[in-house]
């Protein structure tokens, strides 16, 4: 799966991460429903650095379709609801 962190860049990630990215998901989709913004930090981090540590980038010459689309680190609440998609940010 090719992933693109805003600003940032793509990483291929591996289809034996996606059900853990997709648990880091759901807990960004719980904190958002909650409005808990210090969960919502936390959640976003590590689904953020799970596809960094899991992911091999891609190289910045090359553009690949991405399958999800993730918000910057300091993006906002709102940035972030308008990047989901009917099953969050990560397909699956």
């Amino acid at each position: 799966m090719i992933v693109r962190i805003m600003g940032e860049g793509q990483f291929e990630v591996p289809d034996s991460l996606v059900d853990r990215l997709n648990e880091l998901d759901n807990a960004v989709l719980a904190a958002l429903d909650t409005g808990d913004e210090a969960d919502f930090r936390v959640s976003l981090a590590a689904l953020l650095a799970a596809v960094r540590a899991g992911g091999t980038p891609v190289d910045h010459e090359v553009l690949l379709p991405s399958e999800a689309t993730l918000p910057f680190d300091e993006a906002t609440v709102d940035e972030v609801k308008a990047l989901l998609r009917e099953d969050g940010l990560i397909p699956g």
